[in-house]
Order: C-alpha cells, then structure tokens, then sequence
C-alpha cells in the first residue's frame, strides 16, 4: 500500500525548514520576502566571486521555497554571470528560435527590439497575454532561467512573476483531481492574436517544437503540484473537444494569473533576477515600446528534466529535440 503523499502545508513546512537552516549556516545572507506568496530579495553576497557550497545551498533553498529571487547591484560580465549559473546547474547552448550572443553560446540577448513578436495594432489583448513559462514546447524544458539587467529605462520595463504551486492549490479539489489526468500539447508559435513578424514565423517553422505535457507536473525537488498550462506555449487540452479546450484554458490562464499569486520586480542596472521554470510564468512588460528609453537584459538557462505528472506519467517529444547543453546538438 503506498504511503499518502505530503499535504501542500507539509510540504510548504519543509521548504521553510530547509531555508532557514541554510540561512544559519550563511548568517551573511539575508532573503527578504516581496510578496505573499512569490518572491524573495536576497543579499549579503557578492555574486561576481565563486560562491561557497552553504552560499550556494542558501540560494537554491530561497528560489525552492519562494520560486524566483532577487539581486541588486551586481554588475556581472558575461563571462560572470555564466559562471555564477554554472553553479547551480548545466547550461543550455543557444536559445531553441534566436540563436545566443556571439562568442557567449549560453547567453541569450533580451533586447527591446528583438525577433519575438509583440502585441501591438489590433492585435487580442486578454488578461494572460504575453504570459509564458520558458519553452515548455521542447520535451525537456529549462529548470530556472537567470536574467541580468544591463541598459534600464528610469522607468517602466518591469518584469512580473506568477507562482503556479499557489494557483493550482487555489483551485477547488475536484477540478485539481480532473485536471490530474488531462495532458496538453505545447508548441512553439505566435500566442492566438499576436501580431508576428515574417522572420519570427520563419524562424519557428524552421526549428518546430512541440511536445505534450501534463497539465499538473510535481516539482522534481519539491515534490509540491504544479499548474503547468503556459498561456504562451500550450495550444489545446488533449482528448477535450476544441470547445471544452478553449474554456477550459481560458480560465487556468486567467485563473493564474491572478494578482494574489504574483510579484512586480523594477529593474535597475546590475539587477538579477533567478526563477524556477518549473513553478512560475512571468510576463515581458510592454510598455517599453512607448518609451524612447532602451532596455538591454541577458538570460541564461539550466538545463531541465522531462515533466512527470501526478500519474507518474513523463512529457512526450512530437517534434524536435531536447534543450540541451551539448554544443552543437540540435535544440
């Protein structure tokens, strides 16, 4: 007979638990909640210096229990930043669509006027726009991503993260139960009613992704349940009928994206931000495109394991290959 699983409180309990002795063994941290359930502000340490193993289990213990965390004024090169997230796991090699930074294949360039597609004109705006968990259309999608602020607009450009633990324990039991057992399918394209440039078609079609995905994973670490349906990457509920599908996804994203389950983070030069992939969404601001200001950020990503759902059954790969840190493997 196998053992009941831990209670989300249990589970929650243990997270606070290994934070806290991590913090007594790096008394020179401090982790600085932002928000009630998302967010930390972590400081006391200097990230351009290899971090010691209690630093470095500090950290991952902060990001575990609040799923993103924060840095200021740490003004990281490129090589830099790579080595701090070498720390904490391998890296992938280009980003999967736009390539990477030249002679920097584990840095990718998140520039105010790059080839993503932008909601612009009359393009549908919905309450999810622009929401994504990190390319959840490859098979094996990214751990954590890790973002350095570098050219900051004074204002506007900031960055917004949702906790999908928080969203689906918010859920009522028997929707989490009928959610349990539904898989949806991931693909790389245009969000519905985004406006899409020839080249970023171009581009996508040239490296298709698409892979299927338990709509509720269990955090590999964590053990905690997760709502895994990014507004940006997941196109329909498999085995409902396209009706029953939109509904459906209509109201998870609006659902996640919740005030209560989020936190705003304003950027400044020398700025990190270092979020699990596994248990958040985050949104790219857009009001950029109305300032004269530019914006300049740079992302690395670990690598990450094929999503397991509660059933115990893993993703499936349709078309493409895993996000690897293989140099030269296809992504």
């Amino acid at each position: 007979m196998n053992a009941p699983l831990p209670t989300p409180q249990a589970l929650a309990l243990q997270l606070d638990e290994r934070l806290r002795q991590a913090l007594a063994r790096t008394p020179q941290l401090s982790v600085a909640p932002q928000s009630a359930h998302i967010g930390a502000l972590v400081g006391g340490v200097d990230l351009r210096q290899p971090l010691s193993v209690d630093e470095v289990a500090a950290i991952r213990a902060a990001l575990l229990r609040w799923k993103v965390v924060f840095f200021r004024d740490q003004h990281l090169s490129h090589a830099q930043q790579i080595a701090f997230s070498r720390q904490f796991g391998e890296l992938t090699v280009g980003h999967p669509v736009f390539g990477h930074v030249e002679g920097h294949p584990e840095l990718y360039s998140i520039a105010k006027h790059r080839k993503a597609n932008r909601h612009t004109g009359d393009a549908e705006h919905r309450p999810w726009t622009g929401w994504h968990t990190d390319v959840t259309a490859a098979h094996n999608p990214p751990a954590a991503s890790i973002l350095r602020g570098v050219t900051i607009p004074p204002y506007g450009g900031d960055t917004q993260w949702t906790n999908l633990v928080a969203a689906y324990q918010a859920l009522s039991a028997p929707l989490q139960q009928f959610l349990q057992a539904l898989r949806g399918e991931h693909r790389f394209a245009p969000p519905a009613g985004a406006v899409a440039t020839d080249e970023y078609r171009d581009l996508v079609q040239a490296r298709p992704l698409v892979s299927e995905h338990p709509l509720v994973r269990v955090h590999p670490e964590t053990g905690e349940q997760a709502l895994f349906a990014s507004p940006g990457f997941l196109k329909r509920i498999n085995g409902l009928a396209a009706r029953e599908s939109k509904v459906l996804l209509e109201f998870l994203w609006e659902h996640l994206v919740r005030s209560e389950f989020t936190v705003r983070f304003k950027w400044e030069p020398g700025s990190i931000a270092f979020w699990d992939n596994r248990a958040t969404a985050h949104v790219a601001p857009n009001d950029i495109f109305a300032l004269d200001f530019d914006r300049q950020l740079y992302r690395t990503t670990l690598v990450g394991d094929v999503p397991v759902g509660v059933d115990g059954r893993s993703s499936t790969a349709l078309s493409g290959d895993p996000v690897l840190a293989v140099h030269g493997a296809a992504y």
